[in-house]
C-alpha cells in the first residue's frame, strides 16, 4: 500500500510538471531534491528529520521531500527506477551495487558505526553465532543491510549463507509480532526495537553494533553506514543540489555534537516514541556517539565493509570494485570549508 501511495504521488507531480502546474520549491527557483529513508523513525536515520525539523534545508536553499520506506533495499529500487534522486540508507549498498554493474555513491556519511544489534528471541536457545545455523533471522527486509549482517553473523559462527532463513519483517511493531509470535528465533535491528524488546523480556542482544568497539569486535573494524548516497550520474548532473543538500546535514551533524539526547528529542514526531518517550530518549543518549561528527568518510571503512560482504557473497569479487568511487567526501569538504 505504501509503495502503491507513493506512486500516486509521484505520477501527480509528473502531471503537474507536464501542465506547468508549479510543485513545490519551483516559485523561489530552489533546487527540488526527493530522498526516500529506509525508515525515518529508527534513531540510525535521525538526522534526516532532524534536518528538516530544524530548517536546515531550507536555510541551505534546496527543497527537500522526504519519503519513509520501511526497507533499505525497497528505498534502493525506487531510486535506481528513477522515482527519487537519492536515499538515506546503509553505505553498503554502493559496494554491492557496482558488483552488479550500477554505478551510485554516498555523498555524506551520517553514521559511523551501523547502529544495529543482533537480538535473539529469550525462547530460541542461541547462545552464540554457531546457534544461528537453521534458525530464522528477522531482517528489514531480502537484499537489505540487515539481511548482509546477518548472512555475514552467520557465516562467522561458521556457517553459510544458505544455512538460515532470513525472515523479512521491517522493524518496530511488524518484527516484535514476528518475535512474539515465534515466526522468526532472532533479528538484525535498531533503535528503539533493540530497547523495546528487551523491556518486554523478548529477547536479549548477542551482538552489539551499535558502539565503534562493538562494531570492531563483530565486523574486524571500522563500518560506516547510514549515509545519503545517489545515483553516479546525478551527483555530476545536479552537482548544487547535492551540494546544498549536504551542507544542510552537515550543519545537523554538527548540532548533534553540541546538543544533550533530551533538546534533541523534543524535535521528533511524537509517534517515534510509540508511547514511550523515556525509553526513545534512553536509547537516543545511548546512541550520540554513532553519528559522524563531519560526515567524512572513515578511510578504514570502505575495505571493512567490502571485506565483510565478500565473506559471505561469493559472487562479489572484491579485485574488481573500486572503492573510491563508492563514495566522496567533495561535498562535505565544501559545506566545512564554507563554515
Amino acid at each position: 500500500m505504501r509503495r502503491l501511495l507513493f506512486c500516486i504521488v509521484f505520477l501527480l507531480s509528473s502531471v503537474a510538471l507536464t501542465v506547468g502546474v508549479p510543485i513545490r520549491g519551483d516559485a523561489q527557483g530552489q533546487p527540488t531534491v526527493s530522498i526516500m529513508v529506509g525508515g525515518l523513525e529508527k534513531i540510525i536515520y535521525l538526522p534526516a528529520m532532524l534536518t528538516e525539523r530544524l530548517g536546515y534545508f531550507k536555510e541551505a536553499g534546496v527543497d527537500v521531500t522526504l519519503y519513509n520506506e520501511g526497507a533499505g533495499v525497497s528505498a534502493e529500487d525506487e531510486m535506481l527506477a528513477g522515482r527519487v534522486d537519492g536515499v538515506v540508507g546503509f553505505y553498503d549498498h554502493s559496494i554491492d551495487l557496482q558488483s552488479k554493474g550500477k554505478y551510485v555513491e554516498a555523498v555524506i556519511i551520517l553514521d559511523r558505526v551501523p547502529g544495529e544489534a543482533l537480538v535473539v528471541s529469550n525462547h530460541s536457545g542461541i547462545t552464540s553465532l554457531a546457534g544461528l545455523k537453521g534458525k530464522r533471522i528477522g531482517v528489514t527486509g531480502l537484499g537489505s543491510s540487515t539481511n548482509f549482517l546477518a548472512s555475514f553473523l552467520v557465516t562467522k559462527g561458521g556457517g553459510s549463507q544458505g544455512e538460515y532463513t532470513p525472515i523479512p519483517v521491517g522493524a518496530g511493531n511488524t518484527l516484535i509480532a514476528a518475535m512474539q509470535q515465534d515466526r522468526i528465533d532472532a533479528a538484525v535491528t535498531t533503535e528503539p526495537t533493540v530497547s523495546r524488546l528487551i523491556k518486554m523480556g523478548m529477547a536479549t542482544v548477542l551482538v552489539d553494533m551499535r558502539t565503534a568497539a562493538g562494531t570492531r569486535v563483530a565486523l574486524g573494524g571500522t563500518y560506516p553506514a547510514a549515509c545519503l548516497y545517489m545515483r553516479s550520474d546525478y551527483v555530476t548532473s545536479h552537482k548544487d543540489a547535492v551540494q546544498r543538500t549536504v551542507s544542510a546535514f552537515v550543519k545537523t551533524l554538527q548540532y548533534l555534537q553540541t546538543h544533550q539526547p533530551p533538546v534533541v528529542t523534543e524535535h521528533m514526531p511524537e509517534d517515534y516514541y510509540v508511547g514511550d518517550k523515556p525509553l526513545y530518549l534512553a536509547a537516543l543518549a545511548a546512541s550520540m556517539n554513532m553519528f559522524n561528527p563531519a560526515g567524512m568518510m572513515p578511510p578504514d571503512g570502505p575495505p571493512t565493509v567490502l571485506k565483510v560482504l565478500a565473506a559471505f557473497n561469493k559472487e562479489l569479487d572484491p579485485g574488481k570494485v573500486d572503492l573510491s568511487k563508492t563514495y566522496t567526501d567533495a561535498f562535505v569538504n565544501t559545506a566545512l570549508a564554507r563554515k
